[in-house]
């Protein structure tokens, strides 16, 4: 099953970026992203404890802490990812009889830790702005 946190945050901030405070409730975000307002209210959550977005108690929604394109995209992805979890997995338990399966996960494990450091470079290098551009040009 596919992890859509990062998308869904995205989703989040871009709508942060361009929808007025009052608007930016669970159900409004929830009904924009097509899921439940839980999902929602677990990933703003996320997000502002990364002190990327913020509420105040009694004011209705949210806004955006900073301008997008002080966002990266890296900055996003490490907000709504668990410490422990990386973009690529190896899978659990394989057969230590087997030469393959004896290996294939300290194989794998170098090979899947430079393709993540590579997705997160690239991450860094893009913005909130960009993805905002293109949905807007």
């Amino acid at each position: 099953m596919k992890n859509n946190r990062f998308a869904v945050a995205i989703h989040i901030l871009a709508l942060a970026s361009n929808q007025p405070r009052e608007y930016l409730t669970s159900e409004f975000i929830a009904n924009s992203v097509n899921t439940n307002p839980v999902v929602i209210r677990r990933i703003n959550s996320m997000l502002k404890k990364a002190g990327l977005l913020t509420s105040h108690p009694g004011i209705p929604g949210l806004s955006i802490t900073k301008d997008p394109s002080d966002i990266s995209l890296l900055a996003i992805y490490k907000a709504v990812q668990h410490t422990n979890e990386l973009g690529f997995a190896v899978h659990e338990d394989p057969n230590p009889n087997c030469a393959v399966g004896s290996n294939i996960q300290s194989a794998l494990e170098k090979k899947f830790k430079r393709a993540q450091q590579a997705m997160e470079q690239e991450l860094a290098r893009q913005t909130l702005d960009d993805v905002l551009q293109d949905l807007f040009d």
